[in-house]
């Protein structure tokens, strides 16, 4: 055993001294290329003050009916199971669930609304936490896309393609503006438990968090609920951490060396992932012990938080990461897509959110973090006013729909205790103030100091951008 050290030591000084006669710049000079992040390419960001420092985007898989939550209707009560007006629907086009209906007949909420905080938002019953902080709320109702089904819609808003493979959000926000802890991931992703067996759910999957083509250090990194929080960590059992030190300082080396040679920053990538890894032995148990969190955590949150995998739960730990320096978090929770038993179903999908989102922004603005931190709720498109299916006074259920959602922001920059945005009577068409997907990731990019316009990646000939080739716009009105 000790001649085969003896060897292994000799080919890492051997390895060293060429390294060293290559002019190496060194693990220093990679790690201050990641801190840069998009400096290195030669774009100074951010291209002015930003206002937002890091992010939580909770995205609502299945896309939440904002005609039972945020957008409240009231005239609906005297249109129901009355067809929707053909001069409402223009032709426009409709999923294969609900082509095919002979009838379209109208279903109002069947919850209850008030008005709450300076602003007069009327917030859905089904919120009663969320409505007490409504003056801390920036309110869309004007937001609309192209896509009509579930997964070129969230691809759509995450990546702003409906096709998969390009940059999601996260990974343009860390390649642009780089880490602000060398311990833990720059970008970071959470998956949420929903607790409603009749909860129809939407498959995800990693291609949303990919970093497409950037290099591969910007991809989001999972942190799972249950067992180990990364996969593939932890060292393997019987490799110490000296070994494993000594390992990744030869490997590293070697990957240097090819790097110097070929100039590939897939290496580099592979480098900076190799130490991320083993910083993240140390850096992850303590993120994940909520063992010292205090009484008046849960007492903000709800006992639920307690409960790994609970949205409760990924919510504290969203902000955690945050804490800690994760400048992105991206949050997902499925069981939303209400085509039917809406009445039964919705409640407990809301019920699972309401207290651990006003815990979470309460949490953010009492430690002083919330100015900082952009946190965003919502889906990838609304619901329709009409019935899925069968319409009775306790029960219908809502298709895909377009042309009009809502969803809603705080801290960041964003101006509080606003409703941004007018939908028709019939939440179908928008008539005043329209906030396009684009114009939300222009936005978006812009509470963070970045001009979307101006912000490009260079890829098959083309400098490619989170917004896309058509027009998009920052709404400045969404702007503190």
């Amino acid at each position: 055993m000790k001649i085969h050290d003896a060897e292994r030591d000799a080919v890492l000084l051997a390895t060293r001294r060429q390294l060293l006669g290559n002019g190496a710049r060194g693990f220093g000079a990679l790690a201050l290329n990641q801190l840069l992040g998009a400096k290195e390419q030669g774009k100074e960001l951010p291209h002015f003050a930003p206002k937002a420092k890091r992010a939580i985007y909770l995205h609502m898989v299945g896309a939440p009916p904002q005609h039972d939550l945020l957008d409240y209707k009231p005239a609906m009560k005297d249109w129901y199971d009355k067809d929707l007006p053909e001069s409402i629907r223009n032709g426009q086009r409709l999923t294969t669930m609900t082509s095919g209906q002979t009838r379209f007949p109208i279903a109002p909420t069947v919850f209850k609304f008030a008005q709450h905080g300076q602003s007069g938002a009327w917030i859905s019953e089904l919120l009663p936490n969320v409505a007490k902080m409504a003056d801390d709320l920036t309110i869309i109702r004007s937001m609309h896309t192209e896509a009509i089904n579930h997964e070129p819609a969230i691809t759509f808003i995450q990546t702003g393609n409906q096709i998969a493979g390009k940059p999601c959000i996260g990974s343009w926000i860390a390649y642009g503006l780089g880490s602000m802890n060398q311990d833990l991931p720059t970008f970071v992703v959470l998956n949420a438990n929903h607790t409603h067996p009749k909860a129809n759910v939407q498959a995800i999957s990693a291609r949303l968090w990919s970093a497409g083509y950037l290099s591969a250090q910007y991809a989001g990194v999972s942190l799972r609920s249950a067992g180990e929080p990364v996969l593939y960590v932890k060292n393997p059992e019987g490799v110490p951490p000296e070994m494993r030190r000594r390992m990744l300082d030869a490997l590293g080396e070697l990957n240097q060396m090819t790097y110097e040679k070929y100039a590939d920053a897939e290496t580099k990538s592979r480098i900076a992932q190799y130490e991320m890894a083993f910083r993240m032995q140390s850096s992850v148990p303590d993120l994940t012990d909520l063992s010292k969190e205090p009484a008046s955590t849960y007492e903000l949150y709800g006992e639920e938080a307690r409960k790994p995998g609970t949205f409760a739960n990924q919510a504290l730990m969203s902000r955690r990461l945050v804490e800690r320096g994760v400048r992105f978090v991206q949050l997902y929770m499925r069981g939303w897509d209400v085509h039917g038993d809406l009445p039964e179903v919705l409640p407990s999908q809301c019920k699972d959110v309401d207290r651990a989102l006003y815990g979470l922004i309460q949490d953010l603005k009492q430690r002083g973090m919330l100015d900082e931190t952009l946190v965003v709720w919502g889906g990838e498109f609304g619901r329709t006013i009409y019935s899925q299916g069968k319409l009775t006074p306790t029960n219908y259920g809502r298709d895909h729909h377009p042309r009009c959602f809502s969803l809603f922001m705080a801290g960041g920059g964003a101006k509080p205790g606003i409703v941004w945005g007018e939908t028709d009577e019939f939440s179908y068409n928008i008539v005043r103030d329209p906030v396009h997907v684009r114009d939300f990731q222009a936005t978006l990019l812009h509470q963070f100091g970045i001009d979307h316009e101006r912000f490009t990646y260079k890829y098959q000939g083309l400098d490619q951008k989170l917004t896309g080739v058509e027009k998009a716009n920052v709404i400045k009105g969404l702007v503190a």
